[in-house]
């Protein structure tokens, strides 16, 4: 376990649970990141909605490491992505990390 990076993700957890009043785990901030990505603010979405915009977070953080490029919005304003590179093996800790990482780079953290 990378204890520099724990540590700085929790720094940035409680640093945004100080506008939700909650604890926010990854896939809440995942979804927090697509609905800003999204850019119309908050609204009420579907669960499929919800699904497709931790997917556009994801692309969105992985787009720097090369993995995904942005394609442009469709007719609702909802981005798209190709996936460029293949994504390599990885665990569920090394997601986890790899998210993680990509996460305080977006909030530059």
């Amino acid at each position: 376990m990378d204890i520099d990076l724990e540590l700085r993700f929790k720094k940035l957890q409680k640093e945004l649970e100080k506008n939700f009043s909650e604890e926010l785990d990854v896939t809440a901030i995942l979804f927090l990141i697509g609905v800003q990505e999204l850019g119309k603010g908050v609204q009420k979405f579907s669960k499929q909605e919800k699904t497709e915009l931790i997917h556009v977070a994801i692309c969105t953080l992985l787009e720097k490491s090369g993995f995904y490029t942005f394609i442009g919005k469709d007719e609702d304003g909802w981005p798209h992505f190709k996936l460029t590179k293949k994504l390599p093996y990885l665990d569920d800790k090394e997601q986890k990390h790899l998210i993680k990482e990509a996460i305080l780079d977006y909030f530059e953290f």
